[in-house]
């Protein structure tokens, strides 16, 4: 929107400070209104690919999983990493 400032006429008249729309700007707007309620109106008809016939309501899924969630060997601690050697490797560190 163009905003236009307090302002004298030529006549003497004075005109208060407002905003005006761009040129077309209304057209525009209009017929973007027009298209998005297309689009709502046909998105909400009931005669869609998914929806049924009038007043029809599609069933609801049922529930398929367990809860809580229990995983093979949950129970079972996993046990630590044992050395494979029991004696220090000394290492050649003269490099």
């Amino acid at each position: 929107m163009v905003q236009v400032g307090e302002y004298e006429r030529a006549d003497g008249t004075k005109v208060r400070a407002h905003s005006r729309w761009h040129p077309g700007a209304r057209r525009e707007l209009t017929i973007f209104a027009v298209v998005a309620l297309a689009v709502v109106g046909f998105g909400s008809s009931s005669g869609g690919a998914a929806g049924g016939g009038a007043g029809e309501r599609l069933p609801r899924p049922q529930q398929t999983g367990v809860y809580p969630v229990h995983f093979p060997g949950w129970d079972k601690p996993v046990p630590r990493p044992a050395p494979t050697v029991s004696y220090p490797i000394r290492w050649d560190r003269s490099r």
